[in-house]
């Protein structure tokens, strides 16, 4: 029974962002922004829209990233909304806001580096992506030149995703279902290179009961 509601939130996640988001009724899920407003309280209205966006600007769009990456499992769903709504601060920022490293955000906060190859593997940027933009980069003006790319709305929430199914494959699938999902995430955490702290385990806590796990 408790597979079945998350298989079903699940679907509800990914089927939501062609969707726009559009309510479902409680027992079906939720919509993706209700979905994203569990584990992300915070994110139901943003002070400023700079770079924050609320759950239901949020929801959709993660749900679109989901399905193009391929995460179709709720566990794996789980673990990228409660790491990037714990990155992002609910969503809130898109850059490294402390210490403020350059080159440094998108809602899973992914380094640099990461950052450079992500943008280089999407067909619309990897064009944009200046041409001294290498991993060992210093100077911080190309760095966020980088950030500024895929910061915008159509990549930023795509980047969780991304790190899930091009570093964490092990992980991944140890986070499908039938496995000991909170192992799964001990190892997801291991591959993003964290420690499951109080404050990322209540994010995560939320993620499961948003999914049923």
């Amino acid at each position: 029974m408790k597979y079945q509601v998350a298989t079903t939130a699940a679907a509800s996640l990914l089927l939501a962002g062609q969707a726009l988001a559009a309510p479902v009724t409680p027992r079906d899920g939720g919509s993706a922004a209700d979905i994203v407003a569990q584990i992300a309280p915070n994110s139901k209205t943003c002070a400023e829209t700079t770079e924050c966006r609320t759950a239901a600007q949020a929801g959709p769009l993660l749900a679109d990233a989901m399905a193009q990456y391929g995460l179709d499992q709720a566990g794996q769903i789980a673990a990228v909304l409660a790491l990037t709504a714990f990155e992002s601060v609910d969503y809130r920022y898109k850059h490294n806001v402390s210490p403020g490293r350059p080159g440094q955000g998108t809602s899973n906060m992914q380094m640099f580096s990461f950052n450079l190859e992500y943008a280089r593997s999407v067909a619309d940027l990897k064009d944009k992506v200046p041409a001294a933009a290498t991993p060992d980069t210093t100077d911080p003006d190309t760095m966020n030149q980088v950030l500024a790319l895929v910061k915008d709305d159509r990549y930023n929430f795509g980047s969780g995703p991304w790190f899930m199914k091009t570093k964490c494959a092990d992980a991944m699938a140890a986070l499908a279902a039938g496995k000991d999902v909170d192992a799964g995430f001990q190892a997801y955490m291991q591959c993003v290179g964290v420690t499951v702290t109080d404050e990322r385990q209540a994010y995560w806590t939320r993620a499961k009961q948003a999914f049923g796990l």
